[in-house]
């Protein structure tokens, strides 16, 4: 027996549309075998199906009113898209191998974020695990994948997803997820899930006809938000901690990444988001796993990762943006839309020490005061990077890092990023920089909203002063084609040198303690001649983030230093400072 149920408090009657998988007596068009189902408290609605002769188990639907079959919301799989039939999945049924794992620390980590339709030829989760070893080997120790929910057609960023339960079909589906976290605790490396939570895609998104999901009372800029603290609030409550426990539960993932929390809309007493860090950190004590939700924030609000019982939600650590947002300005000088508020190495060196460089500072950009300091928060609440995934792919034509500086700047930033104070995060390809761009790709069934999304991105750019840009139509299979990381090009230069500096910065990490015990560095700038310091204990990591030769001043209270790494030749140490070549950097490390 089989037991289908369903939250549907608006519609007046529900039936259960459903066929037995593999069973083609019926005629192409013919309406699917209806049941009706019983209302039971609280706007929930059940059915009962014997499951004799099922074979691989049911597809089905909700009619509402006579109107459907509709997905249903907690869909555990949509084998033909957001509009098609859902179809019932044992997760029992699969056999894992992976008793006894545990991820590490996420102070010691080393985050991958990866976009699985870009991250192979196939773009599949199969495909994903011919690259594991690679990324163990690399040094990686949690891969990050960007969402892997059902989303319109089958090519997308997946933050338009609208099954939030479903694995997507051209990924692999649901078993093809299982295998992929599986190859990945076999290799040593934990698993972060990306979910959004702060709304859904339009295209193929039923959840209004069932019940009140969303909210008029608030709007992000992606649509209607998530009803969070409104009538009938407590079962989307429900809904989204059923979401997270799925994925750590069911599909073995480590932790999730939160997306976007700023648009996530509760004025409840305990809202949303920490009522998601209790229940993570209580499944990893159930389950004897270390478990972790991390929050992409634009608020500049360390609350979210300071403890419960000091006022905060409990997270267990946030995205940084602005050190990446002060670092690229050092790097590339662009002054384009929110850069335009980080004057590079001063700010850099601010959100160094502090964090946040807007904490409580006026933001031209926003016009009005900004965020609040993080006080003693350690520093591995935070995640530090160079790119990501938004900061390239929401560029024009979806530039890489490494397309915008020369391949020495790129080695200095590295350096910063993962011997820095925070957990240090790389975007797929990074570590070799690779040369395809990763732009912003849909695939979008609707032709009005594929026609709106092209439009929108072109005005966007235009109104950024970038009208001589041609903006790739993001609806165009090349544009996803052109995003495709290419494995090959690793062996050749200057890929293969870059990689190989990747390896020894993230193998130097992984052997100095000290720079992952979440403490605050000391740091001293130099904005006009374009160099930096960042000091932790005996351990100095010098940069030289302009062209030409700097001599760079160094506190040798501590007797002779060494170089321990360098990301160029012609690095030279003499008492009390060392010679750096342009655009390099080097880590110095104290005699014992």
């Amino acid at each position: 027996m089989t037991r289908f149920r369903v939250w549907a408090p608006r519609p007046e009657r529900v039936e259960l549309a459903i066929v037995r998988t593999g069973v083609t007596g019926d005629a192409p068009g013919s309406p699917f075998p209806r049941l009706p189902m019983i209302r039971t408290a609280d706007g929930w609605w059940t059915a009962e199906v014997q499951d004799a002769g099922a074979g691989n188990g049911f597809d089905y639907g909700f009619v509402l009113n006579g109107q459907g079959p509709f997905p249903d919301p907690r869909s555990p799989c949509q084998p033909n898209g957001v509009h098609g039939l859902s179809r019932t999945v044992d997760h029992a049924a699969f056999a894992w191998s992976d008793a006894g794992w545990s991820a590490p620390p996420l102070e010691r980590s080393v985050i991958y974020e990866l976009h699985v339709g870009t991250f192979s030829a196939a773009g599949t989760f199969a495909a994903a695990i011919d690259h594991l070893d690679d990324l163990a080997e690399l040094g990686i120790t949690h891969v990050e994948l960007m969402p892997v929910v059902e989303f319109p057609g089958t090519r997308g960023w997946g933050y338009d997803g609208v099954d939030l339960y479903a694995p997507h079909h051209a990924y692999g589906g649901p078993d093809g997820l299982k295998r992929l976290v599986d190859a990945c605790h076999r290799r040593g490396l934990a698993v972060l899930i990306d979910v959004v939570w702060n709304h859904l895609g339009p295209d193929g998104n039923y959840l209004d006809r069932f019940g009140p999901y969303f909210s008029d009372r608030y709007n992000t800029p992606w649509g209607a938000a998530v009803n969070f603290d409104a009538a009938g609030s407590d079962e989307v409550r429900a809904f989204v901690l059923d979401n997270a426990r799925l994925w750590l539960e069911d599909y073995h993932a480590d932790g999730l990444r939160i997306d976007a929390v700023h648009a996530i809309f509760d004025q409840s007493a305990t809202t949303i988001l920490e009522t998601v860090a209790d229940s993570v950190h209580a499944l990893g004590e159930r389950l004897g796993r270390r478990l972790v939700a991390i929050a992409e924030s634009d608020l500049n609000d360390p609350r979210l990762v300071r403890d419960v019982d000091h006022g905060g939600y409990g997270l267990d650590a946030q995205w940084s943006d602005d050190f990446r947002h002060a670092l690229h300005v050092a790097l590339t000088g662009e002054t384009d839309g929110y850069h335009a508020q980080y004057d590079g190495l001063g700010d850099l060196a601010k959100a160094l020490r502090r964090v946040f460089v807007f904490d409580g500072r006026w933001s031209a950009f926003r016009d009005r005061s900004h965020g609040r300091p993080v006080g003693d928060l350690p520093t591995t609440r935070f995640v530090g990077f160079l790119q990501n995934h938004d900061q390239v792919g929401n560029r024009a034509l979806g530039e890489r890092i490494g397309q915008l500086v020369p391949p020495e700047a790129l080695r200095a930033a590295a350096a910063i990023v993962l011997t820095g104070p925070f957990v240090p995060l790389l975007f797929a390809g990074e570590e070799w920089a690779a040369s395809s761009p990763f732009m912003y790709f849909t695939d979008h069934e609707d032709e009005a909203l594929a026609a709106a999304v092209r439009d929108g991105r072109r005005q966007e750019f235009s109104e950024l002063h970038h009208d001589g840009i041609e903006v790739p139509d993001p609806q165009a299979p090349a544009t996803f084609d052109r995003s495709r990381l290419d494995w090959a090009e690793r062996a050749d230069e200057p890929h293969a040198s870059m990689l190989d500096w990747y390896r020894e910065l993230i193998a130097f990490r992984a052997g100095h303690p000290a720079l992952c015990d979440g403490t605050r560095p000391s740091v001293a700038v130099d904005v006009t001649a374009g160099w930096i310091v960042v000091a932790k204990g005996s351990l100095a990591t010098v940069a030289n983030l302009g062209p030409g030769t700097r001599w760079v001043p160094l506190d040798s209270s501590n007797g002779s230093s060494r170089v321990a790494l360098a990301s160029a030749p012609g690095v030279a140490v003499a008492p009390g400072g060392i010679e750096l070549p342009g655009w390099s950097a080097a880590v110095i490390e104290a005699a014992a």
